[in-house]
């Protein structure tokens, strides 16, 4: 499994990086409802903080923003189930066919990369937040410059249209 294709099926919900039942279920090539039964079935694994069901909001939300095939057979009164990085984790030890296993793998490959993006963005934004800083008092010196001599090029031509008093020399 592509790590690119993992990553597009991860979602920011509730400040939290999680992924969806029915897109887990896809990877793991079962049905989302032997996915579901097998999460209920040791449900103590899965505490609030692992996995949690969407509210209607949420998933209403969810359903406008992206058009999954995977949804045409889903009941839509019933929401699907979040599960976070450490409910995934939770999710491999329940799961232990061989395909679960990769799966499991390549997913928190996927959410590391996520996290280091995410890191790196956030370096790359203190940096450009600096320079910009650096860059607008370096600027405005030019651009205080600039304003002068536009004025006086102003200045200068108005000079040569109104009539000189006094002694006048010619050119």
């Amino acid at each position: 499994m592509k790590l690119e294709q993992v990553q597009n099926k991860i979602f920011e919900i509730r400040n939290q990086k999680v992924m969806l039942d029915f897109d887990l279920a896809e990877m793991y090539e079962v049905e989302t409802r032997i996915l579901n039964q097998s999460v209920k079935r040791n449900i103590r694994r899965f505490p609030e903080d692992f996995m949690f069901r969407l509210t209607i909001n949420e998933w209403s939300s969810m359903r406008l923003q992206f058009a999954t095939a995977s949804q045409s057979k889903r009941n839509v009164n019933v929401t699907p189930y979040a599960f976070t990085e450490q409910g995934l984790a939770m999710l491999s030890g329940v799961l232990n066919s061989e395909k679960a296993i990769n799966v499991n793998i390549a997913i928190m490959r996927a959410f590391v990369q996520v996290r280091q993006f995410a890191l790196t963005n956030k370096d790359l934004t203190e940096k450009l937040k600096k320079l910009e800083n650096k860059t607008n008092k370096k600027f405005k010196d030019v651009y205080e410059v600039l304003n002068y001599l536009l004025q006086k090029d102003r200045l200068e031509i108005e000079d040569k249209t109104r009539t000189r008093i006094g002694f006048k020399r010619d050119e």
